[in-house]
């Protein structure tokens, strides 16, 4: 086959990508979530306060002026100059028969090819982190006798901020961990990946919980830039045990459901990075046959619908209540089906992690 043939065969047709997307629709829902996006990422907090007390039309007229200024300003500079110069281009075409329109029309699909190249090299980079983080993520049902587990994490973005680990220590020592890192995207999967990097080379040495948090804490605080701080949950259980050895840095305390009551762990130290004398306290859990303990992360009470309501912990805590004594992973897919309903078609903003742990019986 030639080359000029096999080149028309390999091109992807426009008109049939064109149709494509016709077919698609939901074009007045796009638009809106795209224009949400736009607003929330280029505008601060102090201008959304400046809109909201304006009227109508000069909050409309405001928002688009506001949009445009900061995408202009985002802009590298010589962007900014072609942008510029096509606009001009593009505004007195009428006055030499459009050829400088057409001109200026080439220089601003430059700028946009430009940007999109960005972006397109942009997303590559966080695939291949996303790939990263799922090589390192454990096994969503580890095994281990006398012991119901059920582990998910699901990320916001491309790449999250919360850790979800298991830990074959030694032949008769488990340890599991949830752990969530302050802010987003890139910068929070990079501070949770050394979270996790220092919790494994801790973790096998220390039998001290109380120590292993303090050490944990130490280098954190150290390596991590200002302002950042993570919280962590720790467990330690054994095969055909039903105690559990607990360190909670910061976290959301961990729920137990006891027969048909619902038990909210107490709270633990300070979050990780936060103070460099913190101290920390090892807790003791028993539970029962078909007890059930829940570690979750806020994204979970915290899901935002469309409304702007939280999920929040009334919500859990009715929907836990009406499935008391489900294995691990059924109860975890009912809370993560709530969860997805009660956000509808708004965008997920925060990363969402669980863990159940039961105790069972050996054949069980």
């Amino acid at each position: 086959m030639s080359p000029e043939k096999s080149g028309k065969t390999d091109d992807p047709k426009l008109r049939k990508i064109l149709m494509n997307d016709l077919h698609q629709g939901n074009f007045k829902q796009t638009f809106h979530q795209e224009f949400d996006d736009a607003k929330e990422f280029f505008l601060t907090r102090e201008r959304k306060k400046q809109l909201q007390k304006m009227h109508r039309i000069r909050r409309w007229l405001s928002l688009f002026w506001w949009l445009l200024k900061a995408m202009f300003l985002k802009l590298t500079s010589f962007r900014r100059i072609l942008l510029v110069i096509g606009i001009i281009f593009v505004l007195t075409s009428g006055q030499n028969n459009g050829r400088s329109g057409f001109v200026g029309g080439i220089l601003i699909l430059f700028v946009l090819m430009l940007e999109l190249k960005d972006k397109l090299l942009a997303q590559s980079e966080l695939a291949e982190g996303r790939a990263v983080q799922r090589a390192l993520t454990p096994e969503e049902s580890p095994r281990v006798p006398g012991w119901d587990l059920w582990l998910f994490t699901q990320s916001a973005n491309e790449v999250g901020g919360d850790l979800v680990d298991f830990l074959r220590i030694e032949e008769n020592r488990m340890g599991i961990a949830l752990g969530d890192v302050s802010g987003k995207g890139l910068g929070a999967a990079l501070l949770m990946t050394k979270l996790q990097a220092t919790l494994r080379a801790l973790a096998p040495d220390l039998k001290s919980l109380s120590e292993l948090g303090r050490k944990i804490n130490k280098i954190f605080r150290r390596d991590i830039l200002p302002n950042s701080f993570a919280s962590l949950i720790y467990a330690e259980l054994k095969p055909h045990s039903k105690d559990i050895r607990l360190l909670n840095a910061g976290h959301l305390p961990p729920i137990i459901l006891r027969g048909s009551a619902i038990e909210e762990l107490p709270k633990g130290g300070l979050a990780l990075g936060l103070s460099s004398d913190a101290a920390y306290t090892e807790h003791r859990v028993k539970l029962e046959l078909r007890d059930t303990l829940l570690v979750y992360s806020d994204g979970l009470t915290e899901a935002m619908n469309e409304k702007r309501e939280l999920f929040g912990e009334e919500r859990l805590f009715t929907l836990l209540a009406q499935n008391i004594g489900l294995p691990a992973k059924p109860l975890g897919l009912k809370l993560l089906t709530a969860v997805q309903e009660f956000i509808g078609k708004a965008k997920r903003t925060d990363d969402l992690s669980l863990v159940i742990m039961r105790p069972i019986e050996e054949n069980g």
